[in-house]
């Protein structure tokens, strides 16, 4: 008998998009499925379209989705503004982010997976965690 599969959190479907002032398509067929308790790495070189991928999921106006969809936690979010994916829990991570004085990035971890789970983890709790993840 074959497990469910974990519930699909994003959807991307036949993606393309263009900067809206340029002419030329930058994304051009972009397709993806990220399910729940997955992990994702999108790489590529310098201008393959990364943070346009990353901008245009959030809505951002710099660009145009000329055709394709979205979907987030099965609902076509395709008209949705970033202010409304933003409330429905999207948003966008830096790799380089901001550092928070006095605040390393393991203790930010361990804030974020325990105030997610519920319960206050240790920090070998965390490394644990994170294991389970790779």
């Amino acid at each position: 008998m074959n497990a469910a599969l974990p519930r699909e959190l994003l959807r991307v479907d036949d993606l393309h998009a263009k900067a809206l002032e340029g002419e030329h398509g930058i994304l051009r067929g972009f397709s993806l499925t990220v399910r729940e308790g997955e992990v994702h790495a999108i790489m590529g070189p310098n201008g393959s379209g990364k943070s346009t991928l990353a901008s245009t999921l959030l809505a951002s106006e710099a660009y145009e989705v000329t055709s394709g969809k979205v979907f987030y936690k099965g609902e076509d979010i395709s008209s949705w503004s970033t202010t409304e994916r933003a409330k429905n829990g999207m948003f966008l991570g830096f790799q380089y982010p901001q550092e928070i004085s006095g605040v390393s990035v393991l203790q930010f971890l361990r804030q974020a997976l325990s105030a997610r789970k519920g319960i206050d983890l240790s920090i070998l709790e965390l490394r644990l965690s994170a294991m389970d993840w790779m």
